[in-house]
């Protein structure tokens, strides 16, 4: 695609996407879920994918710069390696579908995700997810499908890691690190499979750290004076808006 071809509204929500990533790293969960069907919608399915995906790892920098030490690396080393499986079956289905099928792939997932978010909310402090091995290999194969297809793992992950009672900053510093090692891993197999990454979009991305880093700061500022309930309103329904419109 020309990225320079995009029109001023364009502009515009690649822009507010780039701020939601860096929001959804400091602390305004969810809000980089909005960003997947509004990147689908300007650039299709599959590029979308490549395209968001290195705003995130800066995004994940950030945030493992300040949470590395409370990383706690025994539920990563469960669960990378099923991970890993669920990105070799989402490069798989990716390459054999078409570009609509693509997008309706991701408002499945998202639609998924809002359903496990509305879920957690619901079960608050009551949250138990019994420690098999299994849970970690389903909780893998299905995260890493849905971070390839869709940079879609976060709900599925954050389930995972709240149920085994990790401390607020142990399960920062651990999601951090998780996402951070997931999206570095897939970058090679957009540029080199996929052909979703390209100098052209990198480009793109880079003019866009300014907005990420804005975007964290708005972050703060949002958790410290917007009611949380009224948040997780505004943004279940406006993610479900944009996910309708990928069918």
């Amino acid at each position: 695609m020309d990225f320079s071809s995009l029109s001023p509204v364009e502009w515009g929500l690649v822009i507010l996407c780039a701020m939601l990533v860096g929001m959804s790293k400091t602390g305004v969960m969810g809000a980089g879920l909005i960003v997947i069907p509004i990147l689908a919608g300007v650039f299709g399915g599959k590029l979308s994918t490549g395209f968001l995906l290195p705003m995130l790892s800066v995004a994940d920098i950030f945030a493992v710069r300040y949470y590395n030490r409370h990383a706690q690396w025994p539920f990563l080393v469960k669960l990378l390696p099923w991970t890993l499986g669920g990105i070799a079956l989402g490069v798989w289905f990716g390459d054999a579908i078409s570009d609509q099928q693509f997008k309706t792939t991701i408002g499945i997932i998202i639609f998924i995700c809002l359903g496990l978010m509305i879920w957690r909310d619901l079960q608050k402090n009551t949250l138990a997810i019994p420690g098999h091995w299994w849970i970690s290999a389903l909780t893998g194969l299905v995260g890493g499908f849905a971070t390839m297809i869709g940079n879609a793992a976060a709900p599925i992950m954050a389930i995972y890691l709240l149920s085994m009672r990790l401390p607020k900053n142990d399960y920062i510093g651990t999601a951090a690190w998780l996402f951070l090692i997931i999206n570095l891993l897939k970058i090679p197999l957009h540029v080199f499979i996929w052909h979703t990454i390209t100098l052209d979009s990198i480009k793109l991305n880079a003019m866009m750290i300014p907005a990420i880093a804005l975007g964290a700061i708005v972050g703060f500022r949002i958790v410290r004076i917007l009611p949380e309930r009224a948040y997780r309103i505004f943004l279940i329904v406006s993610t479900a808006v944009s996910a309708f419109f990928l069918f």
